[in-house]
């Protein structure tokens, strides 16, 4: 299971900072201090799962007052309502809900975090999951998988890396480090797209 996400900044401090203001997310997220080359999309976005459209706006609000940026101004669509915002750190980040009306106060809490990886095969990947012990929530076609991580702190995604670019609102260019670590409580691996995992400290 994913026990939490790393993200590499050059200014970890800052951004300790920027994402306790901003999400508030706990144990689930950490930054650590790190230059890796790294150059436009990152290959992967972190979305943030809420109860309504309220709560997506609260928390876009709170990103951009701590310092992020809005790449797609929260909207409804097809799917619901979201928006997305990328952080001082360059990590991009999607809030977004099902619903599309407002049923209570609107709240900080957030239902599921979700890191969404782009990848170069989503038949390929998915296959290499499965054989490290992952078992297929939902999946259509060679386009999208939804990965079940053993009830752990992240949900775990596959999408095209250019569909998940264009979800996100940015070019699809882009080479270098992810910058990012997935935190586990099993033997760590590297996957095919170079997303790298980690044995969790004890």
């Amino acid at each position: 299971m994913i026990s939490s996400i790393v993200l590499e900044a050059a200014d970890a401090a800052a951004a300790e900072v920027f994402y306790k203001s901003a999400f508030g997310l706990g144990d689930r997220l950490a930054v650590r201090q790190g230059e890796s080359p790294s150059s436009g999309f990152r290959g992967f976005t972190l979305s943030l799962v809420v109860a309504q459209p309220a709560d997506v706006d609260l928390h876009v609000g709170d990103a951009v007052d701590a310092g992020a940026t809005v790449l797609k101004p929260a909207a409804k669509s097809m799917w619901g309502y979201g928006g997305v915002v990328q952080a001082p750190d360059g990590a991009i980040w999607k809030i977004a809900t099902s619903s599309k009306k407002n049923t209570a106060e609107p709240t900080r809490e957030v239902t599921d975090v979700v890191l969404l990886i782009g990848v170069s095969s989503v038949g390929a990947t998915k296959r290499f999951y499965t054989e490290h012990g992952f078992e297929v929530a939902r999946s259509f076609g060679p386009m999208y998988a939804e990965l079940d991580p053993e009830g752990g702190a992240v949900k775990l995604a596959l999408y095209g890396r250019k569909a998940l670019a264009k979800d996100a609102g940015v070019p699809v260019a882009g080479d270098g480090s992810h910058r990012l670590t997935i935190r586990t409580d099993k033997d760590g691996f590297t996957d095919p797209d170079g997303f790298v995992w980690e044995s969790a400290p004890a």
